[in-house]
């Protein structure tokens, strides 16, 4: 991995693929509010806002099953986790974007990238229903042409699947792909998509070090990895 720029040998990009949570959108606000509103229901005491961040990023049903098991046995979290995933879908659909902000220069970012002829696709683990209207109210939905969530497929980040279908959509090969991500999940998928991947160094990853990432760089901003590209 090259901190602070990226590898010389990325050329011929022609789209680029971004995550949501932890790279465009700093959401856990968003996360903190309605997973300790679902705790609540339980009577259980709430989590850290560090707590949570650890486990976001893996898709709402691993986040509900490993925010049950802090205070169940591996059966427990089975027999409630039901009822848990419905009452956390209910509060984060309430509190949607409320807790949530712009990372700097996402905007401009994304304006530089499609100003430069590369198309853009999101693609987040986040459920669906979840990522369209908080891409819409953050007015960031324009910016892509495809969005797609971690239950638009069967599999989702880290497996290569929902990166192999944007390259299908756009008709490109994966070498003129770059993935744009703040986790270790990100640069999975892109690896074994055959895309580039590029990481931010301000997101979540599971409260791991960005610099373990194998990833072909560290770019500080969505601005900078669009001037890292034109370069």
């Amino acid at each position: 991995m090259i901190s602070g720029t990226i590898s010389g040998t990325i050329t011929g990009i022609r789209a680029a693929i971004i995550d949501l949570d932890g790279t465009m959108i700093d959401t856990i606000g968003d996360f903190l509010v309605a997973i300790n509103a679902m705790r609540e229901e339980f009577l259980l005491a709430p989590l850290t806002q560090i707590a949570i961040q650890n486990m976001v990023g893996r898709g709402s049903e691993n986040l509900i099953r490993e925010v049950l098991a802090c205070d169940y046995s591996a059966a427990e979290v089975k027999q409630h986790f039901d009822a848990a995933m419905r009452s956390y879908q209910r509060h984060y659909l309430s509190v949607n974007g409320q807790f949530s902000q712009l990372y700097p220069d996402v905007r401009e970012g994304l304006s530089a990238l499609q100003n430069l002829g590369i198309r853009l696709a999101c693609v987040t683990n986040k459920p669906i229903a979840f990522a369209l209207p908080l891409l819409k109210q953050k007015s960031l939905s324009h910016f892509f042409d495809v969005i797609y969530g971690g239950d638009s497929f069967p599999q989702k980040k880290p497996h290569p699947q929902p990166l192999l279908q944007v390259c299908d959509d756009f008709k490109l090969k994966p070498n003129q792909v770059v993935t744009i991500g703040d986790s270790v999940n990100d640069a999975l998928a892109a690896r074994a998509a055959g895309c580039w991947t590029l990481t931010v160094p301000y997101g979540y990853n599971h409260g791991e070090p960005v610099q373990q990432i194998d990833s072909d760089g560290i770019v500080p901003t969505l601005l900078c990895a669009a001037h890292s590209l034109n370069s």
